[in-house]
């Protein structure tokens, strides 16, 4: 049984840096992509960050690309998403996620998220101005 848990979420300010940690449990390599999504309060839950499990590649949501950058740990188990320049649009409850689709495209399309079947209790970020 796969388990996902989130940290580093917390109250910043515009500006501001922020890395976030998730502790996969289980094979990693079972999964195509692993990456971050992403809910606001009334909104979809949205994927904003992916990697390749096999080859390492990455992609971004639009609005974060380069502010975020997703990275793994396949040692430790570990997926890492170090978010800079943040802003209060990026306030949310950030989940990581694993997907067995390989491509990335797909992992940060809108919808996708209903495909997810496995998630963690995600972890706050809260962005002042």
């Amino acid at each position: 049984q796969v388990q996902l848990v989130e940290s580093g979420g917390t109250l910043v300010q515009s500006g501001d840096s922020l890395q976030l940690s998730c502790k996969f449990s289980g094979n990693m390599a079972d999964y195509g992509n692993i990456g971050w999504f992403r809910q606001a309060p009334g909104k979809e839950r949205e994927g904003v960050s992916c990697i390749s499990i096999e080859s390492g590649a990455t992609d971004y949501k639009d609005s974060v690309k380069g502010r975020f950058t997703v990275s793994t740990d396949k040692g430790t188990n570990m997926v890492f998403q170090q978010m800079n320049n943040l802003k209060p649009e990026d306030t949310a409850t950030y989940y990581c996620a694993p997907a067995f689709d390989t491509s990335c495209h797909w992992y940060l399309s809108p919808g996708s998220n209903q495909y997810i079947s496995i998630w963690g209790q995600g972890t706050q970020v809260t962005v002042s101005s």
